[in-house]
């Protein structure tokens, strides 16, 4: 699982989101919705970290900016289908889920955090 307290560096972190997401998506009972829900959970997990990426090599701050909020929009979708997963099924992991919804919900605040101190 992800251990914030050691990933202080924002890329690093968003990487570990990511697989993290993988992994538990590997996890969750077959069925059309888990498979439907896991995509779109997988896209929006994956897409934190790469629009974060492209917002270190921005050419300009207002294209720095556009990244950031789209990064910060794609972890509050990834909270989205997590939270989805998680109230309809019976997961044997829901702890993980959980934990997956507030590091969701973490890197939103400190994108946030981020898009203030950069305005």
């Amino acid at each position: 699982m992800i251990n914030n307290k050691s990933v202080y560096d924002l890329e690093e972190r968003t990487f570990q989101f990511a697989k993290a997401v993988r992994l538990f998506v590997k996890t969750l009972p077959n069925s059309i919705a888990n498979m439907e829900d896991g995509k779109q959970l997988i896209r929006a997990s994956g897409s934190v970290g790469a629009n974060y990426r492209e917002a270190n090599e921005s050419l300009s701050k207002k294209d720095f900016l556009m990244r950031i909020r789209i990064s910060r929009k794609e972890a509050k979708e990834s909270a989205y289908w997590l939270r989805l997963i998680h109230e309809s099924n019976n997961l044997k992991n829901a702890n993980e889920a959980l934990s997956l919804i507030q590091e969701a919900n973490e890197l939103k605040k400190i994108l946030s955090s981020i898009l203030k101190k950069t305005k």
